[in-house]
């Protein structure tokens, strides 16, 4: 049997009402040599009978006995792969038909590069479509980011869901930290991005799903687990590009503990801070009251129903 050119991995965790759309959306690529391996994390919904009722030779649909969370899920598809290369979508985004078909351009035009990414568009909960115009990105088509910490210090250039990994990645620097379970996906971005190349497509070839109800909350961080940024601190100390990625890292996750009234993990934070490394707006909203941040996100809240997206960084 002859190995796909991709393997595609969806990890699924009780998204009934969105899993048939992502699927759908990977079997409809027009570049067809893959196969799909989702993983049906221990949903408590009908997601997995909704996963099984789509049927192609190219599926293959792996059970957690438990519920393990989406590093341990995106790791299992990983072992599974067949593929040189991965790439992964959530299982409420969906892909444009020519998402795999542009991923192929850049694999052969950077052979230099071992992660590939696409830009995305925000689907909002009422069906408006939010695009972005990063001005981070210096190129019209496609090209390498030379700086990754460089260029996403106020909005992130790509989501999971945009992101394909060349396999030796994961042999090389190790699989998703399965003890995170918020952010996940920006600690593997810190090991990966400090080390390999980086191919972008400056097209929207994703459709990112931004529930206006769930993205904006005051939860905080309680009980969940970030990446050690200390550690990441230490390990690239002679890299100040890191270093103010990951203080920005720590601003947006105070800014969240304070919302929330977590004012010790909030000051252990804000303690390793260089505050030079963020702007006067940033230092402003880390600064200010809580009150006046629920202020901002209601008001944030209020913009994003009504398809304007805000970004407050």
């Amino acid at each position: 049997m002859t190995m796909p050119k991709f393997s595609v991995i969806i990890p699924l965790y009780n998204k009934e009402e969105f899993v048939k759309g992502s699927i759908n959306s990977v079997l409809n690529q027009s570049f067809s040599d893959f196969e799909l391996i989702i993983i049906n994390d221990a949903s408590t919904d009908a997601s997995f009978q909704k996963a099984q009722e789509i049927t192609d030779s190219r599926i293959q649909i792996i059970e957690h006995s438990k519920n393990k969370g989406l590093p341990a899920s995106r790791n299992t598809g990983i072992k599974m792969a067949k593929a040189d290369y991965i790439a992964f979508l959530d299982a409420d985004d969906l892909w444009k038909p020519t998402y795999l078909e542009k991923i192929l351009v850049l694999i052969s035009a950077y052979p230099e590069a071992s992660l590939f990414a696409t830009k995305y568009e925000v689907l909002l909960s009422n069906s408006k479509v939010i695009e972005h115009d990063f001005k981070e990105i210096k190129f019209d088509n496609h090209g390498i980011i030379t700086n990754f910490f460089e260029s996403n210090l106020n909005q992130s250039i790509f989501y999971p869901s945009c992101l394909c990994v060349e396999k030796k990645v994961f042999n090389e620097i190790g699989l998703y930290n399965e003890s995170i379970n918020y952010s996940e996906d920006v600690d593997f971005n810190i090991r990966s991005q400090a080390v390999y190349k980086f191919a972008y497509f400056n097209e929207a070839l994703v459709t990112y799903l931004r529930n206006s109800q769930n993205q904006i909350t005051q939860n905080g961080l309680v009980g969940k687990t970030i990446p050690d940024y200390d550690f990441y601190e230490k390990k690239f100390n002679k890299r100040s590009d890191i270093k103010k990625y990951l203080d920005f890292q720590r601003y947006t996750k105070a800014k969240q503990c304070k919302l929330s009234g977590e004012k010790e993990r909030y000051n252990k934070l804000v303690s390793k801070i260089n505050f030079n490394n963020l702007t006067s707006k940033q230092v402003f909203l880390l600064k200010s009251p809580s009150v006046v941040l629920q202020i901002i996100t209601k008001f944030k809240l209020f913009l994003l129903k009504s398809g304007i997206e805000v970004n407050s960084y």
